[in-house]
Order: C-alpha cells, then sequence, then structure tokens
C-alpha cells in the first residue's frame, strides 16, 4: 500500500465530522463530502453544526491550517470513509439508501489501489452491497467481490463505537473492529486506521465486523428493556427501582443498567431491528426488547396523566428532550415521544424545557409547543417530570418542588 497522503470522508455528521478532523490533526490533507450545503459552509469556516466537547477548537485548527475542507461533490483521494445515516423505514425496514447513494457518488473518482470503508452502523451484507454498487458503475476496475485478493480496490467496513460528549477521545483510544471483504482489505484498513487510533485494531470479516456492531448495540438495549421491566415490576409494589438495582448490583457477576423513559440515539433505538429483520424467528429476545424500550414512552404518558387528574389546572413542566444526558443531541429521543403524547392526552398547559438547544424540533412546534426556560417551567408548574437528567437539572431548590408532583423518570432526584 502507498502511503496515504489524501482521505476523503463522505458524511460529515456525528461521526464523520470528528473522524475527519482526528486524521487532518496527523497532517493528512482530509476532503469532507457532504450533501448539505450549510453543513459544507460551517466546515469550511472552522465550525462544526453540532455541539461535541473539543471538536469545535480542533476543527477550527485543522481548517485554517489548510488539512480539511469540505465540498459537496467527492474528489480522487487514497482512501474512502463512509459514514452516512442507516436509518429504519417503516415497519422497522433497514434503509441503506444513503450508503448506496454515497458508493454511487464515489465511484467514478475510484481509481486502482484505492480502499473504501464503510463506518456506518448497518445490516449484515451491506458491505457487500456497497462493493457491487461501485463495481456495476467502474467495470474497468475490479472489487473484492470479484477478484478476492487481487482487486483493484479494497473494501472493509469498519464500524463507528463512539459516546457523543466523548467522541474526540474514543475515536483515538477504543479498539477497533475492522471487517475486510478480504485478508487484505482488513490489513490496508488497519493501516490506516492507525495513524490516529491508538487503541487495538482486530481484523475480521466484513460480515462478522456488521454483526458485531450490531450485536453492541443490542445487548445494551437488552439489558435497559431488563431494567426497564424491572422498574416497572418494582412500581406495581411499591418498590424504589433505582435503589434496587444498585444493591443487585452489589453481586459481583450482576450490572444490571438504568431504567429511564425508553432508549435514544440512533444506534441503540435502531440497530437491534437489522438483526431481527435479517433474522426475525430467531431474534425473538431482541425483538421483545425492543418492543418493551419502544412502550415506555406510553408508561410514562400514563403516569403523567393519573396525576394530572388529581390536579384542578394541571401545568405540566417536561424537562429535557436530549436521549441522553448533557448532550443536544435529539435523535430518537424516548424524551420526545413523552411529550408529543402528554399533549395528544390534552390534560393541561405543558412546558417544556431543553438547555442544550436553541429551539425546538418541527415536531413538538407543530403541536403549539415553545421553549420554556428552566426557572420559569418549574415556578409555574404543579407537575414536573424529568425526562432528562443534565446536569443543569441536578441543582434545582428542592424547596421549588415541594406541593408539587414529580415524576422522575431517571432516578436523579
Amino acid at each position: 500500500m502507498q502511503p496515504v497522503t489524501r482521505i476523503s470522508v463522505v458524511g460529515l455528521g456525528y461521526i464523520g465530522l470528528p473522524t475527519a478532523a482526528v486524521f487532518a490533526d496527523k497532517g493528512i490533507d482530509v476532503v469532507g463530502v457532504d450533501v448539505v450545503e450549510s453543513v459544507v459552509e460551517k466546515v469550511n469556516q472552522g465550525q462544526p453544526h453540532f455541539g461535541e466537547p473539543n471538536l469545535d477548537a480542533l476543527l477550527r485548527r485543522v481548517v485554517e491550517a489548510g488539512k480539511l475542507r469540505a465540498t459537496t461533490q467527492p474528489e480522487p483521494a487514497d482512501v474512502f470513509l463512509i459514514a452516512v445515516p442507516t436509518p429504519f423505514r417503516d415497519g422497522h425496514v433497514p434503509d441503506i439508501s444513503y450508503v448506496e447513494t454515497a458508493g454511487r457518488a464515489i465511484a467514478p473518482v475510484l481509481a486502482a489501489g484505492n480502499l473504501v470503508v464503510l463506518e456506518s452502523t448497518s445490516p449484515i451484507g451491506t458491505t457487500e452491497r456497497l462493493s457491487a454498487i461501485m463495481a456495476e458503475l467502474r467495470p474497468d476496475l475490479t472489487f473484492p467481490h470479484q477478484k478476492g485478493e487481487l482487486s483493484d480496490v479494497r473494501v472493509a467496513h469498519c464500524p463507528e463505537r463512539v459516546l457523543p460528549g466523548r467522541i474526540l477521545e474514543e475515536v483515538v483510544n477504543n479498539a477497533r473492529v475492522i471487517g475486510g471483504m478480504t485478508r487484505k482489505c482488513a490489513q490496508q484498513a488497519i493501516k490506516v486506521y492507525k495513524i490516529v487510533v491508538q487503541g487495538e485494531c482486530h481484523a475480521t470479516t466484513a460480515r462478522t465486523a456488521e454483526m458485531a456492531k450490531l450485536s453492541e448495540n443490542a445487548f445494551r438495549d437488552v439489558n435497559i428493556a431488563f431494567a426497564n421491566e424491572l422498574a416497572l415490576i418494582c412500581d406495581t409494589h411499591g418498590i424504589n427501582p433505582w435503589e434496587m438495582i444498585r444493591l443487585a448490583n452489589l453481586h459481583p457477576r450482576v450490572s444490571i443498567l438504568s431504567p429511564g423513559p425508553g432508549v435514544g440515539g440512533h444506534c441503540i433505538a435502531v440497530d437491534p431491528w437489522f438483526i431481527v429483520a435479517s433474522a426475525p424467528e430467531e431474534a425473538r429476545l431482541i425483538r421483545a426488547a425492543r418492543e418493551r424500550n419502544d412502550g415506555m414512552p406510553a408508561e410514562v404518558r400514563e403516569k403523567v396523566v393519573a396525576r394530572a387528574r388529581e390536579l384542578v389546572n394541571p401545568v405540566i413542566a417536561c424537562l429535557g428532550l436530549a436521549y441522553k444526558a448533557n448532550v443536544d443531541d435529539l435523535r430518537e429521543s424516548p424524551a420526545i415521544e413523552v411529550v408529543k403524547l402528554i399533549v395528544e392526552a390534552d390534560i393541561g398547559e405543558v412546558l417544556v424545557v431543553e438547555p442544550h438547544v436553541s429551539s425546538l424540533p418541527d415536531s413538538l412546534t407543530r403541536l403549539g409547543l415553545e421553549l420554556t426556560d428552566f426557572d420559569v417551567a418549574v415556578s409555574r408548574a404543579n407537575l414536573v417530570v424529568l425526562l432528562v437528567d443534565h446536569e443543569a437539572f441536578s441543582y434545582v431548590d428542592r424547596d421549588l418542588l415541594k406541593n408539587k408532583f414529580v415524576i422522575d423518570t431517571r432516578g436523579a432526584w
């Protein structure tokens, strides 16, 4: 493999942009590609379009140094890293259309000796599908599914495994699973990732890497579903679920996660459905866990409705919209679903607080909601619902909560 001098990162979202910046910081010329012009403009100004600790300073540094620039059209490079969304359609059917579009976009600029790595969490077989799409458009080149180790272009899958809020740290320090369509594909990809990755890089097949990432997220989803089910059972017996779980976790081989109002984010709330779709008869436990977690917003709504009926003029303060604490990421957030269900129940005035965003998502503004200041919301409300355990909510004056109903879905208070 020739020395890598230029990398193209396709998709400048939560994974692609930090990855591009980290490679650029190592002196690699990086071209970021995104179809959203406003994203490209912000990146070229050295400004991230989402919040992530330390990303703004890093991005500004590499853009000013001329090591990272963004464009809407792919350009030739030595390596192409694809980090585009992989959502699902109605009925939880995996949607790999963004991956397919990315493959078609880079195909015209591919050259012999190039490496293409899919980072997007994907259904099993997606990497092979990507290889086939590029081959259709470039009959002058050979790909791993055609020529194996002798292919002109190498193709691999290296799923991201980072946590929002710690992306820059984890993209460097976490171990990586690198699945090549052939042994040489994996080896070439490892050499590229070792430019920035300090954690161990483990070579395997593309399909195994795809399944490994899906399994990581399904494992956490099943554990959370177990915790949520325990919480519902505890409610029926008047037991504090967080205290019970804390005590159960004193066992050296027990590690139950925390219950909550559901599961959000683009990974855990989505990826297990890819396994279910691939093997619906076998994935019964994974499906049941997904259904339990997807059903938690309705369980919270029922608690809120029950309390509201005890009030003459309910004013309900919903605290938090992000899918997890201390981030601005609203993707697949169960808190948003809870707020929708409460509004649809038409049981009183609803106030929404989210300190990490400047405006509400369209799905809530269409319901006539507006962002409310935390102190104003808590002061006006007679029913307070904690949906996200943001640090900003941890310092609430307990005297302000006196004579109010409080529903704490996170066990933070």
